[in-house]
């Protein structure tokens, strides 16, 4: 999957001399968290998210008036606490180097722009839900967690067990463990059409453990 599968196309943006006040009340309205900000010809400029805005707000500590606060918030714009220096991703990236962007920089969305132009937007919440399809989460069926080798062909193997058991793969995720074996991998499928009993006991030899299996509705 590309960031075009996933992303909200056509975003609601913000221009830069908007007030904190009216980004908050669009955020919550919207409920979005976040929003690009563009100038008036669609040329991506910044991102502000609510947490920007919030730290931009007077702590609650202040000894302002609350008439004060709302006029001080009226007069400061977007474009005094947004981040201008915008990590964007392209349309084709593919959604793991999205995601790897995402954690490797601390932040909980990318704007999508094509020839400077913004098209789009991937955010935390689209990776969630893809992780969840990914996981089969929204599936009934019997959950098994194994360890296995790093060896080659060995989801092969497994895969092709489950199949011959009678059951069918509707989730699949899977990690490499650190440490000392570190040819060791651990594998969580969702499968359709087999009993659980049936399925562990199919796939016991295959495997170096079974870590986990459950019954999900």
């Amino acid at each position: 999957m590309l960031v075009r599968d996933r992303m909200t196309q056509n975003p609601i943006t913000i221009i830069p001399d908007i007030s904190v006040t009216e980004a908050l009340r669009l955020m919550g309205e919207k409920k979005i968290r976040r929003l690009p900000v563009v100038d008036r010809s669609g040329q991506l400029v910044g991102i502000v998210s609510d947490r920007d805005l919030f730290q931009a707000s007077p702590s609650p500590a202040t000894s302002l008036a609350v008439w004060e606060i709302h006029d001080l918030l009226a007069k400061l714009t977007v474009e005094k606490c947004m981040a201008k220096d915008v990590i964007t991703v392209s349309e084709d990236t593919p959604l793991e180097e999205a995601a790897r962007i995402m954690v490797d920089r601390r932040i909980g969305g990318l704007p999508v722009v094509n020839a400077g132009k913004l098209v789009g937007i991937i955010t935390e919440s689209d990776l969630f839900n893809i992780l969840l399809e990914l996981l089969g989460g929204r599936r009934k069926g019997v959950r098994l967690t194994v360890a296995t080798t790093g060896a080659k062909g060995t989801l092969a193997d497994v895969t092709k067990t489950i199949y011959e058991a009678g059951g069918n793969i509707v989730g699949l995720g899977f990690s490499e463990v650190d440490g000392n074996q570190a040819d060791t991998w651990v594998n969580t499928f969702k499968v359709q059409g087999v009993p659980k009993e049936k399925l562990v006991e199919a796939i016991r030899p295959h495997v170096r453990e079974i870590m986990d299996v459950r019954e999900t509705s």
